[in-house]
């Protein structure tokens, strides 16, 4: 018998094998979605995955086909075989990615996927093939087709293995391997199409009767065109699933990292809100609370027992806190303070019993807790032993320091109200430091006298900036040799609604102690911008000088308070100085300077007020950016005696590092002289002005020869003020 000759289109061939390594990539990829943690999505990735990869296998035989042609025959494909081996590859798809989902390939598992995924290919091919209605019949070769079977099963058993296999690669050489997988898969795939159309011949004379159904011609570049983007669109989909996967993986690693952080840092958050960190002592949250249970205890037991029990229910407080400490911190450093405070914790603990408690609530304040009492005299005793186990002197860093302390007691409930006991037993500390310290003392009802006055004074200034009755008051500053006016200070008021004015030198202390003196010190560079802003529309160009606290210098945000302050005004920075205390500048030099240097940043002037006050010397204030000194009133006082001597050595010192001196408390023509013949650059007192408001300042401007001096336009700042 005498067949066809059969050909086939090279570059159609070659397009099927891409097709074919296309789509084993692409199931490749798939075979990662389908073993996600997430069921649901996992079986919608298998359904379309199992169309996509399917439609792609299809395709490449479709391809395949196409490549085929017999001389002199028209060929065409009937529609229900060709959707059958559609169908068919979809299926053989579907078993493929179960399969790769599945935890472990063991050899069962390889080889019940393997035929199953054989059969199915086998039957797309050959259903496919089918699909050419000829007469006469084709001719099979058996051979050649139990070697297109023998080839599926073995590239189905290869497949799997592959899934399974690429899993181990790392993320790194993954896509050179999964690349280099899918082009071996392509070629088993079209390896088994392709000798499965070789064992098929077509006798001389036949004829496609499907000739005039599915037109290779017509279709087959349909085929092709709608199987790659198909392909495409899953693999793009499928990369996108696994950017946002693997993106969601790393938000939720780092959320657990987060949150184990969380927890390690929440676990010492309560270890710190309970315990001192530099002692191991603790606490006052935690002092407060165990306080309070004891006076719960010592009350029931007072309330249930006979009177012989009763002796026994006293507790007592102990105040603590050390003599002379601050010099340690000065002269050694803050680390041997650190030492002292470690060693004194030791010795507190060394002298109490293992129930009672010892705590640290500030910086060298320490307070006992001692239940179980009979008698005052037992707290006392204590406390006379703490005062001379204290007195004895400590090793630090190889140096001997020696230091006292004042103790201050209260007995319950023989000394009076529960809640006040911390409050008393610091009252009577304070009594024992009158006294002269390194002694103790027992509290009295007469010691809280001026704490009671004390604490309402605090109410009232708490509300005393919302309710209006704080104020700037301005005093001129008058240029030396013109006599004119250089700017102002403000200095705060307080008219109280019953009192009326309070000293600053009252309520200061106050505000510092008690952690006030950030929002007024915030209240007061607010007024004072607002009210040079207000000046400047009424025609008056003046600088002005606020007051800074050593609080307000510790402030992370002072500076960028400042910068609000000035651009909500609208006010140059070089129109604002910032006049801060020589003890206070020297309480932390190095605190003090990055403090300066932020403020100098920002473009404001800098100015030590009350120099000689804290007996430093010029030596240390030359390596603070300020640019104005202010001479102490005391030194003013005694202008004509041995000061003036000192005055003129200040100036002279001052002018030589470039700074401008100020000389402040000048109240008689003759000191006023005897300064300006020193150098003195600016003077300020009651000779040429008292504290004035506002609006009597301005009258008195307005009435007064001594104009203000020119300066640059107020809405002018330099770039360091505006890069925030």
């Amino acid at each position: 018998m005498n067949f066809l000759t059969a050909r086939y289109d090279p570059w159609l061939v070659l397009t099927s094998v891409w097709i074919a390594s296309l789509a084993s990539y692409v199931a490749l990829d798939l075979a990662k979605r389908v073993r996600g943690p997430d069921l649901q999505v996992a079986r919608i990735w298998w359904v379309a995955g199992s169309l996509a990869m399917g439609t792609g296998i299809w395709s490449m035989h479709f391809t395949g086909m196409l490549a085929f042609s017999l001389s002199g025959v028209a060929l065409g494909y009937t529609l229900p075989a060709t959707v059958l081996s559609w169908i068919a590859g979809v299926a053989v798809s579907g078993v493929a990615l179960a399969v790769a989902s599945r935890g472990r390939l063991g050899f069962r598992r390889l080889a019940t996927g393997s035929i199953a995924m054989a059969l199915g290919i086998c039957a797309m091919h050959y259903i496919g093939m089918a699909a050419l209605d000829m007469a006469p019949g084709v001719v099979w070769d058996p051979l050649i087709v139990a070697a297109s079977a023998a080839i599926a099963l073995a590239a189905s058993a290869a497949a799997l293995s592959i899934f399974f296999w690429l899993r181990t690669v790392s993320q790194r050489h993954g896509l050179w391997m999964q690349a280099l997988a899918a082009l071996a898969m392509g070629l088993a795939i079209s390896g088994m199409h392709y000798t499965g159309m070789a064992a098929v011949s077509f006798p001389e004379g036949s004829v496609c009767l499907s000739a005039t159904q599915l037109s290779a011609d017509r279709l087959g570049a349909t085929v092709i065109v709608a199987s790659v983007l198909l392909l495409a669109a899953t693999q793009f989909t499928s990369v996108l699933d696994a950017r946002m996967q693997g993106k969601a993986n790393r938000l939720a690693q780092s959320l657990r990292e987060a949150n184990a952080k969380l927890r390690s840092a929440f676990e010492e958050l309560k270890k710190h809100a309970f315990i001192d960190v530099l002692t191991g002592l603790p606490n006052r949250v935690l002092f407060e609370d165990r306080l309070a249970h004891a006076v719960a205890r010592c009350s029931r037991a007072d309330r249930r027992h006979a009177d012989a029990a009763r002796a026994a229910s006293r507790l007592a407080v102990l105040f603590v806190d050390l003599d002379g400490f601050k010099p340690v911190n000065d002269s050694l450093g803050h680390a041997a303070g650190d030492i002292v405070l470690k060693q004194v914790a030791t010795r507190l603990l060394h002298e109490v019993r293992s129930a009672d408690t010892v705590a640290r609530i500030g910086g060298d304040e320490f307070v006992l807790l001692v239940e179980d009492l009979t008698s005052a005299d037992a707290a006392l005793a204590l406390a006379d032993r703490l005062v001379r186990r204290l007195a004895q002197p400590f090793d630090v860093l190889h140096t001997q320091v020696e230091l006292s302390a004042s103790i201050g007691t209260v007995v319950y409930p023989d000394q009076g109200n529960a809640a006040k006991l911390v409050a008393h037993a610091d009252a009577a500390m304070y009594a024992a430091k009158r006294a002269g310290g390194n002694t103790h003392a027992l509290f009295e009802s007469h010691m809280t006298a001026g704490a009671d006055a004390q604490m309402a004074l605090l109410h009232d200034l708490r509300h005393a900036a919302e309710r209006g009755e704080l104020h700037l008051y301005y005093q001129p500053k008058i240029e030396g040799r013109r006599g004119a006016v250089s700017g102002v200070e403000a200095l705060l008021r307080w008219n109280h609604p019953t009192r009326g004015p309070v000293s600053p030198a009252e309520f200061i202390p106050i505000a510092e102690r008690f952690g006030l003196i950030g929002g007024i010190g915030n209240w007061v560079i607010d007024e004072a911008c607002r009210q040079m802003r207000a000046w400047w529309a009424d025609g008056l160009h003046l600088r002005v000088a606020v007051n800074l606290s050593v609080h307000q210098l510790r402030q992370e945000d002072l500076v960028q308070r400042i910068r609000d302050a000035l651009v909500r005004n609208d006010i140059s920075p070089a129109r604002l100085t910032c006049e801060i205390t020589e003890s206070a500048a020297m309480d932390d030099l190095e605190a003090t300077r990055r403090a300066f240097e932020k403020l100098v940043h920002s473009g404001v002037q800098l100015s030590i007020d009350d120099f000689g006050t804290g007996h430093s010397s010029l030596a240390y204030l030359r390596s603070l950016p300020a640019t104005q000194l202010k001479i102490d009133r005391s030194f003013v006082q005694d202008i004509g005696g041995e000061s003036g001597a000192i005055v003129d050595a200040v100036v002279r010192l001052a002018h030589a590092l470039g700074l401008r001196v100020v000389a402040e408390g000048v109240e008689t023509e003759d000191q006023r002289d005897r300064l300006l013949a020193l150098g003195c650059d600016e003077l300020q007192g009651f000779l040429f002005a008292r504290p004035m408001a506002p609006d009597a300042l301005a009258q008195w401007l307005r009435q007064s020869q001594a104009a203000p001096a020119a300066a640059e336009p107020i809405g002018s700042r330099p770039t360091s003020m505006m890069a925030t």
